[in-house]
């Protein structure tokens, strides 16, 4: 049996979930309850959902999928449906979704009247290992990612691990980037657990596992001052990759895949400046190579994937921040590098590619 883990004053509940729910809605008192879905989640997972809220009204707000909607105007859209509806300061926010919707969602009820509650359900892999643990709300600007949020802590996260049946298989191999990255960055046992795992392997013990790696981060540093940052890794590069690639490709990278070829040019710049042995760095990239395609990263120029991360949060005083791993689980933060050095991690990738 998986215990209900908690976190920053809140509870993340693996068993009954949806009946937990139920329970929190009808102990709480709502006056008004909405569901935030995407056309996806309203059509596959709702369904699973309605049963357990026999006898209570909502009411549904839908947004479009996809990273490039996660943004003002669709936020401006969810703030007019609450007034439509009539949200007062008692209302209850259920986002189902995947991280688009837990972001969006979360940043919507934060800022709505100065804030309502909220609680994530989270649809996606990605979403329930990573996403909608840590109290992080946020949307994208220009292209941005999640340069627009608050640190706004959920009322409950409901992990239901039937909704993961919803999904394809790319979606599945997406989130489990984020779990590759779990054990990369704390906890070598679990990486070493779950490397060989493919997409149809991955259980519900090691989204637990998962989670808990998380949760351990988030609730030592809540507003990543400090080891909170560690969760980064991969992200400098790979959110730039996510970012191009949106931009560019006819069918864009999702977040996960982006974060795969981060993890594989972080991993090189830690081996070239953190200490990451040749053996380790060898080790990470087979592991992800073996579990996601390879990129064509030769079709984005260094010049523009640097003028994105110029713009990320983690950097300082103008240099661009990295978390970089010193072995595989032990991950240290406020490192920077120089446009050379990432060149090169770019280059290390690209090589891998044409080989």
């Amino acid at each position: 049996m998986m215990q209900t883990i908690q976190s920053i004053g809140y509870p993340v509940h693996f068993e009954n979930t949806f009946q937990e729910l139920r329970d929190l809605i009808i102990a709480s008192g709502y006056s008004k309850i909405f569901i935030l879905v995407d056309t996806n989640t309203e059509k596959h997972c709702l369904p699973l959902l309605q049963p357990f809220l026999d006898g209570i009204s909502y009411d549904i707000i839908e947004v479009d999928p996809g990273e490039e909607n996660k943004n003002i105007d669709f936020c401006i859209g969810v703030w007019k449906m609450l007034l439509d509806f009539g949200a007062d300061r008692n209302s209850l926010m259920i986002n189902l979704g995947g991280g688009v919707v837990t972001d969006m969602g979360g940043f919507a009820a934060a800022t709505f009247k100065r804030g309502i509650d909220f609680v994530h359900i989270p649809t996606t892999l990605l979403s329930q290992v990573d996403a909608s643990i840590g109290g992080k709300t946020g949307i994208d600007l220009d292209q941005v990612k999640n340069i627009i949020g608050t640190f706004t802590q959920p009322k409950a996260v409901f992990i239901a691990h039937e909704l993961l049946k919803t999904l394809d298989n790319r979606q599945l191999v997406s989130g489990f980037a984020e779990m590759l990255k779990h054990g990369l960055i704390y906890d070598p046992a679990y990486f070493r657990h779950i490397q060989h795992m493919t997409s149809g392997e991955i259980t519900p013990e090691a989204i637990y596992r998962s989670v808990g790696i998380k949760n351990e981060v988030v609730t030592t540093d809540p507003h990543e001052k400090g080891l909170r940052k560690i969760l980064n890794f991969g992200h400098t590069i790979g959110h730039a990759v996510e970012t191009l690639s949106l931009q560019k490709d006819a069918d864009p990278l999702l977040h996960g895949e982006a974060i795969a070829v981060g993890m594989i040019c972080e991993a090189y710049l830690s081996h070239e400046s953190n200490g990451l042995s040749a053996e380790d760095l060898h080790e990470i990239t087979r592991t992800i190579r073996r579990n996601f395609p390879d990129y064509p990263l030769h079709q984005l120029q260094d010049p523009d994937l640097i003028a994105v991360m110029k713009n990320d949060k983690k950097n300082e005083q103008q240099r661009i921040g990295f978390a970089l791993l010193n072995r595989i689980g032990c991950c240290d933060f406020n490192k920077f590098a120089t446009e050379a050095e990432i060149a090169g991690s770019l280059n290390y990738y690209r090589s891998l590619i044409r080989s």
